[in-house]
């Protein structure tokens, strides 16, 4: 079967390495056309999944960025804090287009929490929440880096499989004496 007798990760069934191809056949009850449809279907299935979490990858490296300089900016404030000195930002105001602003001393900040939601909060209370985020980034990225590695493990065993049924097909075809002989 899989590796360390795993049968799935968070959804992602494991693939079970073919050491005996004629087993494998009389086993799953499949003849050799069968067995390789199957088999492709199932690296098909691999590679969708593994674009889906491609793509949650790709999120998660761009979210992280972002919320830690949106935690420098909070420290920032509270930094500048009883100072009497206004903090100057630069931001984005539409994809390359930037404006500066003068933030004069603020005990409270508004964070987008998404789906065009606004929420203000205490710059303590916004620090909390900001890092809490960041952890579980950092955390959801780590769990998608392991399953990614998961599912090109499986991939690669699938792949492999494909190659042993396919190469003892070709075998089983040259063993095979001609059943009838040739007519001239």
């Amino acid at each position: 079967m899989a590796a360390s007798g795993v049968t799935e990760r968070r959804g992602i069934p494991a693939a079970a390495f073919v050491e005996d191809v004629q087993s494998y056949l009389n086993e799953s009850a499949l003849d050799v056309n069968s067995a390789l449809a199957f088999l492709q279907e199932r690296l098909q299935q691999y590679r969708v999944v593994e674009m889906k979490l491609l793509a949650q990858q790709r999120d998660l490296q761009a979210k992280i960025p972002d919320i830690e300089k949106c935690l420098d900016i909070v420290a920032n404030l509270q930094a500048k804090k009883g100072s009497g000195e206004a903090l100057i930002a630069d931001f984005e105001v539409s994809e390359g287009i930037y404006s500066r602003a003068r933030i004069e001393e603020s005990d409270s900040v508004c964070l987008w929490l998404g789906a065009n939601v606004m929420l203000e909060y205490s710059c303590e209370e916004a620090t909390i929440l900001l890092k809490r985020n960041l952890e579980n980034a950092k955390a959801s990225l780590e769990v998608l880096v392991a399953d990614l590695q998961f599912l090109r493990d499986q991939v690669t065993i699938t792949q492999v499989t494909i190659a042993r049924v396919y190469n003892w097909d070709v075998h089983q075809r040259k063993l095979k004496p001609a059943a009838s002989p040739k007519e001239s």
